[in-house]
């Protein structure tokens, strides 16, 4: 678990990944627990707006090699959405969701999963097919019985 210090001064708990720490491990032998994990240049706590430099730094270096981030604007808050999204694509409950993001109303949360349910729906009507493939010879007959000899 990680301490976060967000707006309004709320602290909160956020819960890592097994693989974070590990790919950190330099990072987490160097800032002890009471201590700030994103320093900047003077060894100092990274501001918000520092690690929004960051985050945008590394974008653009992945943009490199995935073609798609090219057009796409990468901040903090896409990533805490995209991690919203994710657990809640997982089956997590929406309430836990909600304290992790420190939201004080469920309403706030409940974005996230309107927002999950139309992308649900713009991806079904791109692939829709038609219900029926053209029928090639004679003309089908009416009526259910037609339909299923047509079969």
């Amino acid at each position: 678990m990680a301490t976060l210090h967000g707006k309004g001064r709320k602290s909160r708990q956020c819960p890592l990944w097994k693989l974070t720490p590990l790919n950190c491990e330099d990072s987490w032998t160097t800032a002890p627990a009471p201590n700030p994990f994103f320093l900047n240049r003077h060894g100092q706590a990274r501001t918000r707006y520092g690690i929004h430099t960051l985050v945008e730094r590394y974008a653009q270096q992945a943009a490199l090699t995935t073609p798609t981030l090219r057009t796409k604007r990468v901040s903090p808050h896409t990533i805490r959405h995209a991690t919203a999204m994710a657990l809640l694509r997982s089956g997590v409950d929406i309430n836990t969701i909600r304290i992790w993001l420190g939201h004080v109303s469920l309403q706030t949360t409940h974005l996230y999963a309107e927002s999950d349910l139309k992308m649900k729906a713009k991806a079904l009507a791109r692939c829709e097919a038609p219900l029926l493939e053209e029928h090639k010879g004679p003309s089908p007959r009416k009526g259910l019985i037609g339909f299923l000899r047509n079969l």
